[in-house]
């Protein structure tokens, strides 16, 4: 396929290699270059024959590429580098600390403004897909509720922002929902319900020998956005027991919408995903809206946009006649 959308990882931890697998599953887009913070850039390891390129050389290659996923974590990496590489290339990434969204895509909506960019943000399963069902859900049913519930399974977000703490040398966090506060919805119940009733949050934590596990303990718990609000239960294991009994990253969750329709017509919405690999399943997510971007930016369009500003059609191969012979 010729001019096929040239692709740009930023980060390859699991999401870039996620990224790296997808894109030759895509037949009209190819991987042109991987970016990444470590020096020498030659210590990182890929599958790919394509260069690696460190991201403080990224501006010398605004020309070759036609969308930058962005692969780093929410708490520490994207809040940086999103309007930084904004000003850059059209870009998409996962930024998912969903209280800080709005505020992420005021900054990166004037970052890709100022050079004609396009940036589709928080894209993933959630936020991403869930946002988009949230909205069709409510907006069809509005005499309801709507309720998600997340795992079990590997937060990337999560883990990663344990990963962060001091003394912390590797981390994965499950999320476990109630099981009985979601038979209540699919029974038509429509209760308010804490953040605390609908999961609970498992750490599994490898800390350094001199690491203080109390202090790492409390700063977990009390982290704001992603434990505070939570009943979490924190272990700590070693290296040997992480990679025997944690190595794989599923997850999955439910979107379920509760409401009525006429006088009392009871009706229940739902959207499940049951998912191997949380971060092969986010990248397939991120290279249909690379897509989108790339589309939109060919039509001149700029500026910061979420899952709920792309047109669907955008994200397929397919052309508009195929989608509508098809799918319609």
């Amino acid at each position: 396929m010729a001019n096929k959308i040239k692709i740009g990882i930023c980060g390859y931890g699991n999401l870039g290699r996620g990224i790296e697998g997808e894109i030759a599953k895509n037949p009209d887009m190819e991987l042109a270059a991987v970016f990444t913070r470590r020096k020498p850039v030659d210590s990182l390891k890929i599958k790919a024959n394509v260069p690696i390129v460190h991201i403080d050389e990224a501006s010398e290659w605004k020309d070759k590429i036609d969308v930058m996923i962005l692969c780093g974590g929410s708490a520490n990496d994207l809040p940086e580098q999103g309007p930084k590489l904004a000003k850059m290339f059209n870009t998409v990434d996962s930024f998912d600390t969903h209280a800080k969204i709005p505020d992420y895509f005021k900054k990166v909506d004037a970052a890709a403004k100022l050079s004609g960019n396009i940036s589709i943000i928080s894209i993933g399963w959630d936020p991403g897909l869930f946002s988009l069902m949230r909205l069709y859900m409510g907006s069809m049913i509005p005499d309801g509720k709507t309720y998600t519930f997340w795992g079990k399974g590997v937060s990337q977000g999560h883990s990663g922002a344990v990963r962060g703490i001091e003394g912390v040398l590797n981390a994965v966090q499950y999320s476990i929902p109630s099981d009985s506060a979601m038979k209540r919805i699919r029974d038509g119940e429509t209760p308010e319900l804490t953040a605390r009733e609908k999961h609970t949050r498992l750490c599994y934590v490898v800390a350094a020998e001199d690491a203080d596990k109390g202090r790492i303990e409390r700063e977990i718990k009390e982290m704001p956005y992603y434990f505070d609000e939570y009943d979490t239960t924190v272990n700590f294991i070693s290296e040997a027991e992480m990679k025997a009994e944690h190595g794989k990253l599923p997850h999955g969750g439910n979107v379920i919408h509760t409401g009525k329709t006429g006088e009392d017509s009871k009706q229940v919405i739902e959207l499940s995903l049951k998912l191997d690999s949380n971060p092969e399943f986010t990248s397939s997510v991120l290279i249909a809206f690379a897509r989108a971007a790339h589309r939109l930016a060919e039509k001149g369009e700029q500026g910061a946009r979420t899952i709920f500003d792309i047109p669907p059609s955008l994200l397929s191969v397919m052309s508009p006649d195929e989608i509508m012979k098809n799918l319609l």
